[in-house]
């Protein structure tokens, strides 16, 4: 005889809610139901009973944040009354170290500038969308120019970052070449500015 017990299955809205919290670009419903692994219909139903929730029409008080579409995509915001006190709060705070992943992307764009995006998720074959994100809203990079062709955004890096690394200019920067195998794997020679 065996003793078989059943643990109940996690709704839903629970699970959306997991991949809601953690993403940070919008997704749209396939997107969502693939991610759970649920039907389409059945997710759209369950973003619906969340917006209600989000937004007091529930049993529950209206939350401080809401899961809003945007571009096709959900994903959830701080509710627009309290901007002020989210970026009150987040100005206040003593700035976090940067990941290893903004690091080595700051070192790309360092090294590499004026440089795309694509070519720096390139160059660490990982996508560098939200990290590039991160150093321009630290003020570490900034966006030199548009490609006339493709229009990709061209990123460099700022005073604010020579500030941060003690530095005049990019020239004191160490040279890569202890650091790749003949120092030039990835980047192009002459691109220090």
């Amino acid at each position: 005889m065996t003793d078989e017990t059943t643990v109940p299955e996690t709704p839903l809205t629970e699970k959306l809610e997991a991949i809601l919290l953690i993403i940070d670009e919008p997704l749209g419903l396939v997107a969502l139901a693939a991610a759970v692994g649920a039907p389409v219909p059945a997710v759209r139903q369950a973003i619906e009973t969340l917006v209600e929730d989000y937004d007091g029409r529930g049993a529950g008080p209206r939350r401080g944040f809401e899961l809003r579409e945007v571009g096709g995509g959900w994903r959830l915001y701080v509710r627009e009354d309290h901007d002020d006190l989210v970026a009150e709060f987040v100005g206040g705070q003593a700035p976090a170290r940067l990941s290893q992943a903004a690091l080595e992307t700051l070192a790309v764009i360092a090294y590499k500038q004026p440089v795309t995006r694509g070519q720096v998720a390139s160059i660490r074959a990982v996508n560098v969308d939200s990290v590039v994100r991160t150093l321009l809203a630290r003020g570490l990079i900034t966006e030199l120019f548009a490609d006339s062709e493709t229009g990709a955004i061209n990123y460099g890096t700022t005073d604010a970052l020579l500030q941060n690394l003690g530095i005049n200019s990019l020239d004191e920067l160490p040279p890569i070449s202890p650091l790749l195998d003949d120092g030039a794997d990835g980047f192009d020679e002459g691109t220090i500015r």
